[in-house]
């Protein structure tokens, strides 16, 4: 798994959702009481949130539109006016917004400041898909999980933890025993688990490494741009909106699209269901009913990418929306071209 991560450090392996290695990620870290930056870049950065303030820790939620990543000015400032902070969290990669933020440009707001804050990053759906670097980045601890870019059913939960992140490890007090980093890596030094392992989850990851380094991750990472650019594009061409604004943040795993104010976006969902047999993302938390979201994620290819928005495309007239039938021939020209 170092690889994946972008790292030569440990990666701590969980019988668990993404849900349990966010835990993981903060009773390892933080004592009771301890002041967090967090921002709201989407739902999952909001679940994040409750999960920090049901352990008892006191959270610096920062608004945002879910249209737009971190900014790293907002960051340096907010650092800047609370020394107290002990760890930022950021969401890479929002699945329910296909917004990713600037892991790079905010390690180095927070080294401007000269701020000593722990940088806890969410690739939940980011890794093995999208370029991610712990090390060179300096992330302290990087949370993913299995099925998304690794291409298997849910069921490992992972923490690629940095030296300094075990330091604050050895003095932070939030109750953990399952979720103890410690005893995991001991008995990982042997090659076994301290508790009954997903031993047939294991052997699919390892299968999937396979995939991933059979195919080399550059590549990897380079076609899931294509394919983000491919659907931009015919999303553009059918007269709708992307809902990540700023270039730099287009998510290359998915895209969120929004409908005019008078559709439903979950009744057009059940139609191409319904008529293709084919699932869209719904909107989640404050974007129900607004957006569907397009996948191109993992195990996917030109062709794959073609169905899926020729089903789009049909859809979209079937449920009345006056589109540009251009859409797919400007996916196809991206393609064809890049």
């Amino acid at each position: 798994m170092k690889p994946v991560f972008g790292t030569i450090r440990p990666v701590v392996v969980y019988p668990s959702s993404g849900t349990g290695a966010w835990e993981a990620a903060l009773v390892n870290t933080l004592s009771p009481g301890d002041r967090v930056l967090a921002f709201e870049t989407g739902h999952f950065a909001t679940l994040w949130r409750d999960l920090a303030g049901n352990l008892g820790l006191d959270v610096n939620f920062v608004p945002g539109d879910w249209r737009h990543g971190v900014d790293p000015v907002v960051l340096a400032e907010s650092l800047a006016a609370d020394p107290s902070v002990k760890a930022v969290c950021v969401v890479h990669n929002e699945t329910s917004t296909g917004v990713t933020s600037r892991i790079a440009e905010i390690r180095r707001a927070i080294d401007e400041t000269g701020h000593p804050a722990l940088l806890l990053v969410d690739a939940v759906s980011s890794l093995g898909s999208v370029d991610y670097r712990h090390d060179e980045w300096g992330v302290d601890v990087t949370v993913s999980c299995s099925q998304k870019g690794l291409l298997l059913p849910p069921g490992l939960g992972f923490n690629a933890v940095s030296e300094k992140a075990l330091r604050a490890a050895e003095s932070a007090r939030l109750p953990r025993s399952y979720w103890d980093w410690r005893p995991i890596l001991e008995a990982n030094e042997r090659g076994y688990f301290p508790y009954t392992p997903p031993t047939n989850l294991l052997y699919g990851l390892r299968e999937s490494l396979a995939v991933l380094d059979e195919e080399g991750l550059a590549n990897v990472f380079a076609r899931h741009r294509r394919h983000g650019e491919a659907t931009r594009a015919a999303v553009r061409a059918w007269g709708l909106e992307v809902l990540s604004l700023d270039e730099r943040e287009h998510s290359p795993v998915l895209t969120a699209v929004l409908v005019p104010a008078e559709h439903d976006a979950d009744k057009i969902r059940a139609l191409i269901l319904d008529r293709f047999n084919m699932s869209l993302g719904t909107g989640l938390g404050r974007l129900a009913g607004r957006v569907f979201r397009i996948g191109h994620l993992g195990h996917f290819n030109d062709l794959s990418l073609a169905g899926t928005l020729a089903g789009v495309q049909m859809g979209l007239a079937l449920a009345g929306l006056s589109v540009d039938r251009g859409g797919i021939d400007a996916a196809l020209s991206v393609l064809e071209t890049t």
